[in-house]
């Protein structure tokens, strides 16, 4: 796993957020967090819990993302 895909995900382990808050508490371009996170979603490892919208998402970690973790 690369690090800006485990970093992202530590950091939305305990509470759902938007990537540029992700990104701000990382210190990681929100560009890099939002290729992150698709990367993740297309693992099943991350969920978007608002994809209709164009700005603002958020994201949670799965029970799947939480397992992986665990093991890194």
């Amino acid at each position: 796993m690369s690090s800006y895909r485990e970093k992202v995900l530590i950091n939305i382990k305990e509470k759902i957020k938007t990537p540029s808050r992700i990104s701000n508490s990382i210190n990681i371009s929100t560009s890099h967090v939002s290729t992150a996170l698709k990367e993740l979603m297309e693992n099943g490892l991350v969920i978007c819990l608002n994809p209709e919208k164009k700005q603002g998402r958020i994201y949670r970690i799965t029970n799947l993302g939480k397992e992986v973790l665990e093991h890194i």
